[in-house]
């Protein structure tokens, strides 16, 4: 009960600003201290050629590198910002969203099972970010190993983090590159095998570890979301029978 009281009481004191208030500030940000320009937020968001192998593995692989250190760049010149976490997730989505998109047109007999992909991924990511802020939370990544010990390991370690987005990420590039290059690898015994091939094996168990985490994101955000329903119910109801108890006395 305390805990829930001194949550409540965090929530309370967070200041809240005006959707008009918040536009107008916007409009009128300074040159030196423009968000839309924070050096993180410009980090990472380059779009994929997914028509040109060369151009679109190495713009992808450099999106990736660099949204690895957007984060560390936003702390080290003091530029987090509430817009940047968000850009940066979906810009994220948006990414890999247009290489899966190409997928489906690339492997027409797998087209539903990368449009389930691109709706898991959307899903998960929008429900949990909304649940974190109908209950507080200042930052997404913020879970308690008591609402999921596997969010809490993916979220607050960021080598997990980069890890297993790097290798899911790296699986979809295999996919894509598996379409233009037929050359075998040469190597012993895997000599008929490509490059992409042989790296696509070790990167799908990174890829299913992923879409594992998606699915205990969107189901622990949508607990999370009924209980707060839940719990709001009954404060109305509580409240609703205090009115009616004031009433008859009255």
């Amino acid at each position: 009960m305390a805990k829930s009281n001194s949550t409540r009481r965090r929530r309370h004191s967070r200041e809240i600003v005006d959707a008009k208030e918040a536009v107008d500030l916007a409009t009128a940000q300074s040159y030196s201290e423009n968000v839309f320009l924070f050096v993180p937020n410009l980090i990472g968001k380059l779009p994929p050629i997914l028509y040109h192998p060369v151009y679109c593995t190495l713009l992808y692989g450099v999106s990736c590198l660099l949204d690895a250190v957007d984060g560390m760049a936003a702390r080290a010149l003091g530029q987090t910002s509430k817009f940047g976490a968000v850009l940066d997730m979906v810009t994220d989505r948006c990414t890999t969203s247009c290489l899966l998109c190409y997928l489906s047109t690339a492997y027409p007999q797998y087209s539903l099972f990368f449009q389930f992909l691109i709706a898991l991924d959307f899903s998960s990511h929008y429900m949990h970010m909304y649940s974190s802020l109908v209950t507080g939370s200042t930052s997404h990544k913020l879970v308690t190993s008591e609402v999921s010990r596997i969010l809490w390991m993916y979220y607050n370690d960021s080598r997990t983090l980069f890890f297993v987005c790097a290798g899911n990420e790296l699986f979809f590039v295999c996919l894509y590159l598996m379409k233009w290059i037929s050359t075998p690898s040469g190597l012993p015994f895997l000599e008929k095998w490509t490059y992409p091939e042989l790296l696509a094996v070790p990167t799908f168990f990174i890829f299913a570890l992923k879409n594992i985490i998606n699915v205990v994101q969107l189901w622990k955000a949508s607990k999370i979301l009924v209980g707060v329903d839940l719990a709001e119910r009954a404060a109305a109801r509580v409240e609703a029978s205090r009115k009616t108890e004031s009433d008859e006395k009255q």
